[in-house]
């Protein structure tokens, strides 16, 4: 969904909203309209709000106050999740809003949103292989992910990957597991365990020239609520139902035995002892993230904080509906010490905003999905161009997102 926004100076800003496959109890809901059209998922209904209604609050307002303009968005929608008026069509509104402001001051958007000085330049982490929601369920695990974190620059830190990428890809065909492509472009694998996703990549890693854990690391999204049923974790491709306490020993085997540095949702959203118990054990060692767990919500990061449970948060705009309430769920977690990734959605488009929210609102990470396909290809490109406009005032993240004060962890074969 696409919204233009034309201010009284004849500058105009864009917004579109991405869509999710995997998403968690507590987003934003895309309003669409049901029906046999386009199988239902059609938004004219959202298009005749923002038309319509949002048109009539917003025409004739002070631009420079995106919070009140979010705010009467908010109010008049009156749901707790955004339902009536559409998350779609708000947060595509509120970041046609944010673009206009930026392009009426003649700044690109990430240096709009960023004062002067040395700009952080996030470290990408890029799917290899897809699972999960991402590829009809073929493996539990959702995101198999390559984190170049030895990299010296963001465009090394792509080379690096794309040699990793097309290593796991020839690896794949040797063995003829390759049955296509998952919705972010990695590769569709016909792995026999979720564990040989882990194999396989760190196999990739060594394949392309480098060392595991010490030039590419590996990032995964477990996407934990998918595979718990009445307090039951259960992984259909090992066919094996876990105990909390045993999920954890195995995630610990794992964490001892490949390059892991991050572990994105590793327990259902629901599941706060869960969460907790993870963070305890392996917080000090690797990123705790919390998506569908935290949903881009500013209470819940907060919440959160005080449980005890995640250190890291990702933050996708549409989960919350407005840029307002994004920036919220941003300082919230700035003030509990998480660190932060910028994350792209699973239906995603052509548009790079979401690249100048990161580097403008300094992400320690950016996740777009993997080494293929043009909606993710434009966001890697567009990052490429702000490293280069910055030049020696971009200083790439590296492994600083990352706990490395632990011994670094090889494959161990």
């Amino acid at each position: 969904m696409e919204v233009d926004v034309l201010l009284a100076d004849g500058s105009c800003g864009r917004g579109v909203a991405p869509a999710g496959a995997s998403t968690g109890s507590g987003e934003a809901r895309d309003l669409r309209d049901g029906g046999s059209r386009l199988g239902g998922f059609d938004v004219r209904n959202a298009v005749a709000h923002v038309n319509g209604e949002i048109r009539a609050l917003l025409v004739g307002s002070d631009v420079e106050d995106q919070a009140k303009l979010d705010r009467r968005m908010i109010d008049a929608d009156g749901t707790p999740d955004k339902s009536r008026l559409g998350g779609n069509a708000m947060i595509a509104t509120s970041l046609a809003i944010l673009n206009a402001r930026a392009n009426a001051a003649r700044l690109p958007l990430w240096a709009f949103l960023h004062c002067d000085g040395a700009i952080r330049i996030p470290v990408p982490e890029i799917q290899i292989y897809g699972g999960g929601a991402h590829a009809q369920g073929r493996c539990d695990l959702q995101d198999f992910m390559a984190v170049p974190l030895g990299a010296a620059t963001f465009a090394e830190a792509l080379e690096w990957v794309a040699e990793v990428y097309y290593a796991a890809g020839r690896r794949l065909a040797q063995r003829g597991l390759i049955q296509g492509v998952a919705d972010e472009g990695g590769y569709w694998p016909a792995f026999a365990r979720n564990e040989e996703g882990i194999e396989a990549l760190t196999h990739a890693i060594e394949d392309a020239g480098f060392v595991p854990g010490r030039d590419v690391s590996i990032a995964l999204d477990a996407a934990a609520t998918r595979w718990r049923s009445d307090g039951v974790y259960l992984w259909g491709l090992d066919k094996r139902t876990w105990k909390l306490e045993d999920l954890l020993d195995e995630y610990g085997r794992w964490v001892d035995r490949y390059p892991i540095v991050s572990i994105e949702d590793p327990l259902a959203e629901d599941d706060v002892e869960g969460m907790q118990a993870f963070t305890r054990r392996f917080g000090k060692r690797i990123q705790v993230v919390g998506d569908d767990y935290l949903v881009t919500s500013a209470p819940r990061i907060q919440q959160a904080a005080r449980d005890g449970a995640c250190n890291t948060v990702l933050i996708k705009p549409n989960q919350v509906g407005t840029v307002t309430e994004t920036k919220a769920a941003l300082a919230a977690a700035r003030d509990a010490g998480y660190r932060v990734i910028v994350s792209a959605r699973s239906g995603e488009t052509e548009d790079v905003t979401l690249v100048d929210l990161a580097v403008g609102w300094q992400a320690d990470v950016l996740k777009v999905g993997s080494f293929s396909r043009s909606e993710r290809m434009a966001k890697w490109n567009q990052m490429l161009r702000v490293e280069e406009a910055l030049g020696s005032r971009a200083l790439y993240c590296g492994s600083a997102p990352y706990c490395v004060d632990q011994p670094t962890q090889a494959n161990s074969r």
